[in-house]
């Protein structure tokens, strides 16, 4: 079966929300690399945009989940659209009762659990 590696845009609070992802669903980050490690002569980096996240990932069984922050001289990202999810399948009751707990107020459940 194909696995889906999910890739989402921030607006610099890609770093913040993985700190969370990985509080939620553990493990490590596989990779953090930011603006400034690509910073050069030819790719110069602002200052304002030096620590922002350009690719993090986070293992999530056999998933990787995927993110970066957009550079502000390309604008914002709509964070709000209804275009993007992460659909979250466990194995259990008891996985789902765990990753759903009441405590991770930033996940949104838009469908019921049922037994």
């Amino acid at each position: 079966m194909a696995i889906i590696n999910p890739h989402i845009n921030f607006n610099g609070n890609a770093e913040e929300a993985f700190h969370f992802y990985r509080s939620v669903f553990g493990g490590e980050f596989a990779k953090i690399m930011r603006f400034k490690d690509l910073a050069s002569a030819e790719f110069p980096v602002a200052e304002n945009e030096a620590n922002k996240i350009m690719h993090i990932a986070l293992p999530i069984g056999k998933s990787v989940l995927m993110a970066n922050d957009v550079p502000e001289m390309l604008g914002r990202t709509n964070e709000n659209e209804n275009r993007s999810k992460i659909v979250i399948s466990a194995e259990s009751k008891e996985e789902a009762d765990r990753l759903f707990n009441p405590d991770y107020a930033m996940l949104t459940v838009l469908s019921a659990l049922h037994n």
